[in-house]
């Protein structure tokens, strides 16, 4: 089968054998995938990472339990021991034994075929398009937002960061009835704001510490001053996006002004599936471009550039 790797170097490989399934996984063949900003920071270094990227996906089960053989599904990228503390707690996102799609430890779906454990995969209504379901896991994060801390009707929200995830944590913090702001740099990005009823602004036009919660999907240390700035005392920061080295950050400001910094990571599939079921959210219209696999490097570079939105892969 053909992958796109890593291992120090940003290679396709055409000629890897396909995995064999064991115990409950199931054979998915790759139908569509996105690059993620995840998979840049891999490729620069995060984690020390070697191997098989790609964790946005939607497929179909070639082998595997009978209720699932043809089914298109996409799959949650924690894949689970379901016997740690975590786990036993219903938290498999933070299981300690856990592997990562793509990520940690576990082949990712920049490639024909993925093995993954059954009860990771979500079957995809006939409803929703592969290019809406590639959307499911960075939807999912954005969910769990609202999972992570409460956001009232009265409160004012801004999110910083505007690419592919703050473009969908803005719209799904839009349906809480909260006052949100985004905060962009770019023009197409302000242009779906306001399609989107979501008021796009400049960092320098919001009065300083008037947010009750920042949501930062930068994963920068600017974000992060920024947020700082933006916050009320004793408000929220939202930390949505992981960070490639060692960001220095003003944690005094924090501490006088007793800010609560929540990390936030993976969110709810199912819930995802139900929103893009509903018509809720809009992600086609963050699709920037798409590419055949075989041009898989290209697509990377194209997903590198500053301000691009979401690259698709097609494996048809």
């Amino acid at each position: 089968m053909r992958a796109l790797i890593y291992d120090g170097q940003l290679r396709l490989d055409d000629a890897l054998p396909d995995p064999r399934i064991q115990g409950d996984q199931a054979l998915l063949k790759i139908r569509r995938a996105g690059v993620c900003n995840t998979d840049l920071e891999l490729i620069a270094g995060m984690y020390g990472f070697s191997g098989i990227l790609g964790h946005e996906f939607v497929a179909e089960v070639a082998q595997g339990p009978s209720d699932l053989l043809g089914k298109r599904v996409v799959g949650e990228i924690n894949v689970a021991c379901t016997t740690c503390d975590f786990c036993e707690k219903g938290i498999p996102s933070q299981c300690r034994n856990r592997t990562t799609v793509g990520i940690i430890q576990h082949p990712g779906a920049f490639a024909d075929y993925l093995a993954l454990t059954t009860r990771n995969l979500y079957v995809v209504p006939d409803s929703v398009s592969d290019d809406q379901a590639v959307f499911v896991e960075p939807l999912a994060a954005a969910l769990q937002i609202t999972e992570a801390v409460h956001i009232s009707p009265r409160d004012r929200v801004v999110v910083i960061g505007l690419g592919k995830l703050g473009m969908l944590a803005a719209q799904v913090l839009k349906l809480t009835g909260a006052e949100i702001f985004a905060v962009v740099r770019r023009e197409k990005q302000a242009a779906l704001l306001e399609k989107w009823g979501i008021k796009p602004a400049a960092v320098d036009d919001l009065e300083p510490q008037t947010a009750q919660i920042v949501v930062d999907c930068t994963g920068n240390a600017s974000g992060f001053a920024d947020s700082l700035q933006l916050v009320e005392p004793r408000g929220t920061i939202v930390l949505k996006s992981t960070y490639n080295g060692l960001p220095q950050a003003d944690l005094t400001r924090a501490v006088v002004n007793e800010i609560r910094i929540v990390g936030s990571r993976c969110g709810p599939f199912d819930a995802a599936l139900r929103v893009l079921k509903a018509g809720l959210v809009d992600v086609e219209s963050l699709i920037e471009s798409r590419y055949p696999f075989a041009e898989a490097l290209q697509a990377v570079q194209q997903a590198s550039e500053k301000g691009a939105l979401k690259v698709l892969l097609d494996f048809d």
